[in-house]
């Protein structure tokens, strides 16, 4: 059992769906150092569920983390002999499948049987529901066009899993920063409306949730914000007191770093009002906040508290929104700008008013490279050297193929000198926002053994 009294330690591997994989071993390492902790994976975006929704239909077998493999596999032996357990909402649409997969890495790999907990409910299944929640936000959405809806939860089924044993919790959407909130809830025993404690965990969470965009990443500019090590940013930890008081810091030689710069960037990040940011488990309140240096790549936050959580959930309806066709063609050379100026006109004509297209061009960076393909201090690109973007959406699927057509028969018919032609058609995925009453909501957890 979790002693109190003792510090709370997460680290936090990803900070989306596509990040680095090799963020984890340094963490790991450290935690291990530290005598244990947990280990989080933040794996979702609003529409990476969609995207994970449609795997899904593809395959029942899939709908998970693509990444799952690569980020887990490295480690879960060292966690699991070590006492460091795992927290992600990597199971996107397939929580399920993606327990599953962990449980046949660890047989693969002759570690011990983790206890893996799955948390659903935030997949939205009711027709009903989902037709009464679309004409909340508009009478013209049909729910048969509704890709997935999903709801955010909050952190109260991770706890009671992480309290029940499990080393490992697989959840679909929940709250980014319940991931770190559930773990702090489980390990110091608070209770579900202890508001002040519940605020400072969750921008614990926010801190942490976007990996390292809080070690200097998403900060970094050079010669105005230099961040050092960008090729192998360490991603964050946090270490948290039972007052939820915390700090924030990366493992030894990682490069990035942690400063009050880049700590208030984080904090502010995505925060509408920073006296009510608000969550499933708690409306968060950073109005007094501070944040300190308290040694080498180490902050403290202090003052963040919090108030009663509200009534209503967070809703993502993700729907089908047409065809996005998108293509290039580079011209370089003599008046290669008017040539590609031409080119996109002559696009717009041939479309005529079948579909609005945008046109855009783009500076071509390769003439900056040297043979072998690296970048050239203090070059400049010549306006000359040039691509056309041409990019429109419709409705109908053959319309918007129009718009490759079209680009690629600029080849011969003109102007002169077009090469290297890309094109990519791919469905849209829109999404809108609304809000549920939690009493609709039916959130559970379970272990996966007592599934099969």
């Amino acid at each position: 059992m979790p002693d109190p009294a003792s510090p709370l330690h997460v680290a936090c591997a990803s900070g989306f769906s596509g990040d680095r994989t090799d963020g984890a071993a340094p963490l790991v390492a450290e935690l291990i150092r530290l005598g244990g902790g947990f280990l989080i994976f933040e794996t979702l975006a609003e529409r990476t569920l969609a995207l994970a929704q449609l795997a899904k239909n593809a395959d029942p077998q899939r709908g998970y983390e693509p990444l799952l493999d690569e980020l887990v596999s490295p480690v879960l032996g060292d966690c699991l002999n070590h006492g460091i357990r795992i927290v992600s909402n990597f199971g996107a649409a397939n929580p399920h499948a993606a327990a599953q997969r962990i449980a046949a890495i660890a047989h693969e790999q002759g570690l011990r049987t983790p206890r893996i907990a799955v948390v659903t409910g935030d997949a939205l299944n009711d027709p009903e529901l989902i037709a009464r929640l679309c004409a909340n936000v508009t009478p013209a959405l049909a729910a048969s066009e509704v890709v997935s809806a999903t709801v955010y939860l909050g952190a109260g089924e991770i706890a009671d899993a992480l309290r029940a044993g499990a080393d490992i919790v697989v959840a679909g959407r929940v709250a980014d920063p319940a991931l770190t909130l559930g773990p702090a809830l489980a390990h110091f025993g608070w209770a579900m409306d202890d508001w002040e404690k519940l605020g400072r965990a969750t921008m614990a969470g926010h801190m942490l949730e976007c990996g390292t965009q809080v070690t200097g990443g998403y900060f970094a500019v050079p010669g105005l914000k230099d961040v050092p090590g960008l090729d192998r940013t360490g991603f964050p930890l946090m270490t948290m007191q039972h007052d939820g008081s915390f700090e924030i810091s990366k493992p030894p030689a990682t490069g990035g770093r942690v400063d009050v710069a880049i700590g208030t960037e984080q904090l502010l990040y995505e925060v509408h009002d920073p006296a009510a940011y608000l969550t499933p488990d708690v409306v968060a309140d950073i109005s007094g906040a501070t944040i300190t240096q308290t040694g080498p790549d180490r902050i403290a936050v202090h003052g963040v508290t919090g108030h009663p959580r509200p009534d209503t959930l967070k809703v993502n309806l993700c729907y089908r929104g047409g065809w996005l066709a998108e293509a290039e063609i580079s011209y370089a050379g003599i008046q290669a700008q008017a040539r590609a100026q031409l080119a996109g006109e002559i696009v717009r004509k041939r479309i005529g008013e079948a579909m609005a297209v945008r046109v855009d061009l783009i500076g071509v960076l390769s003439i900056l490279a040297d043979d072998a393909g690296h970048m050239q201090a203090g070059r400049t690109a010549p306006s000359q050297d040039v691509r056309l973007r041409v990019a429109g959406s419709h409705p109908d699927r053959a319309v918007a193929e129009r718009v490759l057509r079209e680009v690629t028969a600029l080849y011969c018919c003109g102007p002169a000198g077009g090469g290297g032609v890309r094109t990519h058609l791919r469905q849209r995925l829109n999404m809108v926002s609304t809000l549920v009453e939690r009493t609709e909501i039916d959130a559970r957890w379970y272990l996966l053994e007592n599934a099969e």
